[in-house]
């Protein structure tokens, strides 16, 4: 069958050297709602989170489901969300600390017109070992038939204030110091903490002028194009990471500047990315998942929200410069 999308993730990535645990919950979750057993995915929640008195949660790009009877329910949509009559699970890295469990994931919808290959990151917020209170699913909006271009933000931050790097260790805190670092992204500071191996990508879809970066050039021309707007534009303010010392999974939302706003159509989404170390403790690979450049193409008749009210979330008038850098 012809590729209706197709996904690099697990060409990239699957191996030994990312071992697979079954019994995770988040990727227990995935294979029930590839069968649609709404009983398999109930079984892995409770109604109501371990504290707050709040109900269970999985959000997805699509549509946020709570309680038990949104998590049935997202397991019997799902299949059909992907325009597909079934579906295979390739999961491809997990990584688990904090509290939290990832997978990362591809998923073969196999369709009426041919196989839609997704990739995902699965993110649980544990309960207990083996059960959920909190799942959060993303992946790019083009492998997802007749989405927009808009994840709000999933988070609320206590302040607008770009991630603290003092929270991040090792070559992950050295690549977000050069990311983050006025008035421009330090691209070489960024290609030091990175091995020669290192890629970037697997989470855009493969189409011609957007393959994965492999080579030092490659990679040199995507951060040069990053520093044209980061963080002068837009920066990341990291809410959640997940690191058990090989991977770095953070959930980040978007702080706006207002030269963001002007000048490059920008507007505050969640996203999330994952940072792999090498043995040598350089990063091997980053994987991130946004909509990042794509705000024009929004139909906002079709969303729930306003142009206006999203251009207003996470707005800030200008960075500060760091003490550190």
């Amino acid at each position: 069958m012809e590729y209706i999308t197709r996904s690099v993730l697990a060409e990239l990535y699957a191996g030994p050297e990312h071992p697979i645990h079954e019994d995770y919950a988040e990727l227990k979750l995935l294979r029930a709602a590839c069968a649609g057993d709404g009983d398999a995915a109930c079984a892995l929640f409770r109604d109501r989170k371990l504290f707050g008195s709040v109900p269970c949660v999985i959000d997805t790009p699509y549509r946020r489901y709570e309680g038990l009877a949104g998590v049935r329910l997202f397991a019997e949509e799902w299949l059909g969300r992907f325009e597909a009559e079934r579906a295979e699970v390739v999961p491809v890295i997990q990584t688990r600390a904090n509290g939290r469990s990832v997978t990362e994931a591809q998923v073969n919808f196999v369709c009426r017109e041919g196989i839609r290959q997704v990739p995902f990151f699965v993110v649980g917020d544990l309960r207990t070992k083996a059960l959920l209170d909190e799942v959060r699913i993303y992946t790019h909006c083009s492998f997802v038939p007749h989405l927009q271009a808009y994840r709000a933000p999933l988070f609320t931050p206590a302040h607008l204030e770009k991630g603290e790097p003092g929270l991040l260790t090792g070559a992950v805190r050295e690549y977000y110091d050069g990311l983050h670092h006025l008035p421009c992204v330090d691209v070489e500071r960024i290609l030091n903490c990175m091995s020669d191996r290192c890629k970037f990508g697997g989470y855009e879809p493969a189409v011609p002028g957007r393959e994965p970066a492999v080579t030092r050039e490659d990679i040199r021309r995507v951060y040069n194009s990053m520093a044209e707007y980061i963080p002068r534009c837009v920066g990341m303010r990291y809410e959640t990471l997940t690191d058990d010392g090989v991977n770095c999974v953070i959930e980040w939302v978007h702080i706006v500047s207002d030269a963001g706003r002007r000048e490059r159509n920008r507007i505050a989404m969640s996203g999330i990315a994952a940072y792999e170390r090498g043995e040598d403790g350089l990063l091997c690979a980053v994987r991130i998942s946004d909509y990042a450049g794509l705000e024009g193409t929004i139909d906002w008749s079709q969303l729930p929200v306003t142009k206006e009210y999203a251009e207003s979330l996470h707005r800030v008038d200008v960075f500060r410069e760091r003490d550190n850098l």
